[in-house]
């Protein structure tokens, strides 16, 4: 049998979806870290850094309820270009930051330009996840395991991407990081733009935006659910830990600030990759292949339960201490990974759920409505991590996200498995 033979027919375009991702997701993760650090030691308060990361957020919310109904319309490559070319604007506009602005005008510039990232984020990512449902074999479990591969391989790109932004942070400067990342990401986009093998549908001319509003009840379930679990994640991810970390590592001096830059920047990296790498192997920890759908949303609820806990306990970890004692960090760090291992599982399970749920007619649609709910828990995550650190520090805003968790996996009970056409 030939290697053409044996080859999914859908793997080269999915090959392409992917490496465009990769490529997206790197500067993605890289911006994230750039703009933290570099207005953190610009004078920043915590609330401030985190209106930088709001209309981002927001930008998500918005973009993926209107992209499932756009990639239905025009296609989903349409709005993978879209997505790799809006980000490269954004990254030319950061880099005409004028260091001498009010920091109003700052504040006010670079929401703006991270909406705009957030638009490119939501479309690149719409379109990379609803084309593995449409790509993918429907046999042994392929789904799951193709779901796992680009949402595991994307989350530790996308962790490598932390470490870069803060290693050009503390080598090159700020403009030149982000001019660097624009000029690669063009040269991505360009390839992509010549050699997108087919495979992908084109649209349809009838689709409807009404039809982005889903009328499955488990898909609306797990909307919810993701709201709260991703708001969990980033209640403490966004803003709360790395300045924490930085207050512990940073004299206060140059060669301080370049030392805390690397080890915050290494230990965000390390927990994506992480995060990545448990996602990618997620089929095989919870054996996929051999479980029905109902086994998978009763593993959600089990997952869901047992990551509420990790934020509970470095909750108390965080009331007992009286200070950034060096307990209290290696307590942080060793927890903080736990959590990215177990909200790994979750993310993972989730991820395979709605594709599952969802029927090729209107993954967009779903995908779409689905991280439209992603993109809302990351916005409250966001807001309440500034909030949260800066009224009652670590304790406040780990407890927080031990709630949040628990909400998720109350929400998950309510999934029911169910008899799908085939598609």
């Amino acid at each position: 049998m030939t290697k053409s033979a044996t080859r999914p027919k859908g793997l080269s375009a999915y090959i392409a979806v992917t490496a465009a991702y990769w490529a997206f997701m790197l500067t993605d993760g890289a911006l994230r870290m750039l703009v933290l650090l570099h207005f953190h030691t610009l004078g920043f308060s915590p609330v401030q850094l985190a209106y930088l990361f709001v209309l981002y957020e927001i930008a998500g919310v918005i973009t993926n309820l209107s992209a499932g109904w756009i990639a239905a319309r025009f296609g989903l490559t349409s709005t993978l270009y879209a997505g790799l070319g809006l980000q490269v604007l954004a990254l030319l506009a950061l880099a005409q930051l004028d260091p001498g602005w009010a920091i109003g005008t700052s504040v006010v510039f670079v929401m703006l330009v991270q909406g705009a990232s957030g638009v490119a984020k939501d479309l690149a990512k719409m379109s990379s996840k609803s084309a593995v449902k449409l790509l993918a074999p429907t046999q042994d479990g392929s789904l799951f395991r193709w779901v796992a591969i680009l949402t595991g391989s994307k989350n530790m790109v996308k962790g490598a991407g932390f470490l870069l932004g803060a290693v050009l942070l503390a080598m090159v400067g700020f403009v030149w990081a982000v001019l660097g990342m624009a000029a690669i990401l063009a040269a991505i986009l360009l390839v992509v733009l010549i050699a997108m093998p087919p495979g992908l549908p084109k649209g349809r001319k009838g689709a409807k935006f009404s039809e982005v509003f889903s009328k499955s009840p488990n898909v609306n379930w797990l909307s919810a659910a993701r709201v709260f679990l991703f708001g969990a994640r980033d209640v403490w991810f966004v803003v709360g830990i790395p300045i924490y970390f930085y207050a512990v590592l940073s004299d206060g001096t140059t060669e301080g600030n370049r030392a805390a830059f690397f080890m915050i920047g290494t230990f965000m990296a390390l927990w994506v990759i992480l995060y990545g790498l448990v996602q990618a192997n997620a089929p095989r920890i919870l054996r996929a292949r051999e479980r029905a759908e109902a086994d998978l949303i009763g593993a959600a609820r089990t997952w869901g339960w047992g990551l509420a806990a990790v934020p509970a306990v470095l909750t108390l970890a965080a009331i007992t201490a009286t200070g950034p004692h060096m307990w209290l960090t290696v307590t942080l760090v060793a927890g903080l990974l736990i959590f990215g291992a177990v909200f790994a599982v979750n993310s993972s399970l989730h991820s395979y759920l709605i594709l599952s749920f969802t029927k090729a007619e209107r993954v967009t649609m779903d995908v779409g409505f689905y991280y439209m709910a992603n993109a809302g828990g990351r916005l409250a995550g966001t807001l309440l991590s500034g909030l949260t650190y800066q009224a009652g520090g670590l304790a406040l805003m780990l407890g927080t996200a031990a709630v949040m968790v628990a909400v998720s996996a109350i929400t998950v009970g309510f999934l029911t498995p169910q008899n799908r056409e085939k598609s």
